[in-house]
């Protein structure tokens, strides 16, 4: 991290300092490293002495934990030069925000967000981890209502912004369509003047003084266990990762970075994580978080790696929908037997909606929670299936994932 002088920040509550400068912030004590500050958010304060025995420099305990935490990330990032892009969208924006850094990072040197730190904690930690000789800086800015990305905004000061695409994502906070677009509108708005705006194609912008991209429907070539985008070859094989490389390569060219023939990519954890299963079967752990968008996308994929395997669909509750949640549930289960899956497994209250609206699935179970899902999983999967395990990220189905996946043959 860019040092900072504790005594160039405001007061931000009750601080303990071994030292006049810090070069890192920490919210987990276990990570803290000598020369951090250690921010002791919720029940961090328990932990305090554990942190300055790991050679913390300092220790916080704010009166105002997300103020504090903006501060910080604000104090760091005016005084780098990096370039900052700042990544939205109802789907994807974790995948793009993956693929980006793994095109940047052969030619720049670059940060980018861990994870899904896209909050105001993990955006301005993310910010903290920025050096001197930090060229790029990649992060997602997450969405739960009116506001929040430009608050993220303010803190970060992106000049490049992604919306990698807009659908029935955070209903329950925003209300409708027209909300998720106001929203993730705030985004551009935030851009400096020549900036650059990389949209999907009808994305409203009615900004004159930045550049904007529209982001249109990809050419994709399938290569073996890899796929070709705009020239470059990614080791990705789901087609809906296709329009997550176009953005992340729109991203690349507005940065001005070289393109680069070959690129591997790490996704986040739980996001389309394959491994095998007994009998030549396979597992696709998509369990982070859902959508109907990204659910549709997600069953598709199924599909298009079962081939002749048994599909099985264990697939839970998707959260923040409003009022429209129950048909949407319903719709998916539609789906998935417009798909034909075999075996359907629905998680959750609002996951009834699945078994309702998968007539002719062959077979269907509901379980109330991800704990009890584990039994039904392991009586339905057989040897030779492939299994699609999805879901918002509160009904914790990576349980039932790594259940199947300690299953060898």
């Amino acid at each position: 991290m860019i040092p900072l002088r504790l005594d160039e920040l405001p007061q931000l509550g009750e601080l303990h300092a071994r030292a006049d400068e810090i070069t890192g912030v920490k919210i987990d004590s276990r990570k803290v490293e000598p020369g951090d500050l250690f921010v002791a958010l919720g029940r961090g304060v328990d932990f305090l002495s554990e942190a300055l025995a790991q050679g913390a420099s300092a220790t916080l305990v704010p009166e105002k934990p997300f103020e504090a935490m903006a501060a910080l990330g604000t104090a760091v990032r005016e005084r780098s030069n990096a370039r900052v892009v700042g990544i939205t969208g109802s789907t994807g924006k974790t995948s793009t925000k993956d693929i980006l850094t793994a095109l940047c990072a052969p030619s720049a040197r670059t940060v980018a967000a861990e994870a899904s730190y896209n909050n105001e904690i993990g955006v301005p930690l993310t910010l903290c981890r920025l050096e001197h000789d930090t060229e790029v800086c990649i992060l997602e800015l997450a969405m739960r209502g009116f506001g929040q990305i430009a608050d993220l905004c303010r803190i970060a000061r992106p000049e490049i912004g992604v919306v990698t695409n807009v659908g029935p994502a955070h209903l329950e906070l925003v209300g409708s369509l027209e909300g998720v677009l106001r929203a993730k509108g705030e985004l551009v708005a935030a851009l400096p003047p020549g900036g650059t705006a990389i949209v999907p194609q009808e994305f409203p912008v009615e900004r004159e003084d930045i550049e904007v991209v529209r982001l249109i429907e990809p050419e994709a070539e399938r290569d073996g266990d890899r796929t070709i985008v705009g020239g470059v070859s990614f080791n990705l094989t789901a087609s809906h990762q296709a329009a997550n490389a176009a953005a992340a390569l729109a991203t690349l060219d507005a940065l001005g970075l070289p393109r680069p023939e070959r690129v591997d990519v790490d996704l986040s954890r739980w996001r389309g994580e394959e491994s095998p299963l007994p009998g030549d079967g396979l597992l696709i752990n998509d369990a982070y978080n859902a959508n109907p968008v990204s659910m549709r996308a997600a069953l598709a994929y199924l599909v298009e790696r079962a081939g002749s395997r048994r599909r099985v669909a264990i697939l839970g509750d998707m959260a923040e929908l409003g009022p429209g949640a129950p048909a949407f549930h319903r719709e998916i289960g539609e789906v998935a037997a417009q798909h034909g899956v075999d075996a359907l497994v629905a998680v959750g209250e609002l996951a009834r909606g699945y078994v309702d609206g998968a007539v002719g699935v062959p077979v269907t179970r509901w379980c109330g929670d991800a704990a009890s899902a584990i039994a039904t999983a392991e009586e339905i999967v057989e040897p030779g299936d492939c299994v699609l395990v999805k879901a918002s990220r509160a009904v914790g189905l990576e349980i039932v994932a790594e259940a199947l996946a300690a299953v060898r043959a």
